[in-house]
């Protein structure tokens, strides 16, 4: 067998979300920061999450992570998210998953009762808490980045739906906040290809008519995730949502920035305090359970800082690789299975 490449991969999941953990074969991007080095993999190295992510060797449900070296003397490790059509600046599903494979794989030396460590993201540095026994990961906290609210019921016009009122806020990624009701929604799995379709046309509207940028990064800027919210519960309580993943397809987690940003927009509208928590719900019944740990400001914005918990799961461990005639080195994308729009790019 001949090949470009040999490239290990540790599978994972988050609450059914696949956050697959990159570990071997790929060197660091250049860069002086985590950021950096996702920018420059973005505009240097793509091929590498179209390798990963698309068919014949992936699919539109996966996420792929590239633990690179941290650039922070303060940081246990640095970790590049790519997704199907980005690489967010951060996520709660890949941090959970990375955390895990990095201690159940001895990466990093797990401690127990708890393992102490920081990753550096692209959105910024993490702290998480990590509940070990017996040499397994049972469940992550991390504190996220801090997370604000951009604009509150904003109206927003939507081809083949109509006038939909939502939230933009930032949980580490750009979010429209949707009420699932007024759609006409009750997240239940059987909704998941309506649920993806209205997201996705949500977040096309969104990204037109409501422009948004991080006010100490403004590079990232736009909405490119939709939440489908069922009405608020109440602090302490379960409340479901949908996270719809560009180019529309349901996240399979309750997802962490989407609970972040949730908090962020509840906290503006002052239903939620610090010391205050919320679990979420997705689609399939996973739940990550949230909290805000502290308020805090980012520019001129107020903002607060969330802790997300959730568990990951070890599926396995894969070498990929490419054979130098095959046709598809970059695979291939088909509308039949690559989200309801078929786009590859935001």
């Amino acid at each position: 067998m001949q090949s470009r490449c040999q490239i290990t991969v540790v599978g994972c999941h988050a609450g059914g979300e696949v956050g697959n953990v990159v570990v071997g074969g790929v060197l660091p991007p250049p860069g002086a920061t985590v950021f950096e080095q996702m920018q420059a993999l973005r505009r240097d190295g793509d091929g590498l999450r179209r390798l990963l992510l698309r068919e014949p060797r992936g699919s539109v449900a996966v996420h792929a992570n590239l633990v690179v070296p941290a650039t922070r003397p303060d940081c246990d490790a640095g970790f590049i998210i790519m997704e199907p059509t980005e690489y967010p600046a951060m996520s709660g599903s890949n941090t959970i998953c990375t955390t895990t494979v990095l201690l159940e794989t001895g990466m990093i030396e797990m401690r127990e009762p708890e393992t102490v460590l920081r990753l550096e993201a692209p959105g910024g540095v993490v702290e998480v808490r990590a509940s070990c026994r017996e040499g397994r990961c049972e469940s992550v906290e991390f504190t996220n980045v801090p997370c604000f609210v951009d604009r509150l019921d904003a109206p927003l016009e939507v081809e083949g739906i109509g006038t939909v009122t939502v939230d933009v806020a930032y949980g580490g990624m750009w979010y429209a906040i949707a009420d699932a009701a007024t759609l006409g929604f009750a997240i239940e799995p059987d909704e998941a290809r309506d649920l993806s379709l209205a997201g996705e046309r949500i977040r096309a509207a969104a990204r037109e008519q409501l422009p948004c940028a991080h006010p100490e990064s403004p590079e990232i800027a736009g909405v490119s995730i939709v939440q489908i919210a069922e009405p608020w519960q109440g602090v302490g309580n379960v409340t479901r949502n949908a996270v719809v993943v560009a180019p529309g397809r349901l996240d399979r987690s309750a997802t962490g920035t989407g609970l972040s940003a949730r908090m962020a927009a509840l906290h503006a509208r002052g239903l939620m305090r610090v010391g205050d928590g919320m679990t979420h719900a997705s689609a399939i019944g996973s739940t990550f359970d949230g909290r805000i740990v502290a308020e805090a400001r980012v520019g001129d914005r107020a903002a607060i800082v969330p802790a997300i918990r959730g568990s990951a799961w070890i599926t396995g461990v894969t070498q990929v690789y490419l054979d130098p005639s095959d046709p598809f080195p970059e695979g291939y994308l088909l509308s039949d299975t690559w989200g309801v729009s078929g786009l590859d790019t935001q």
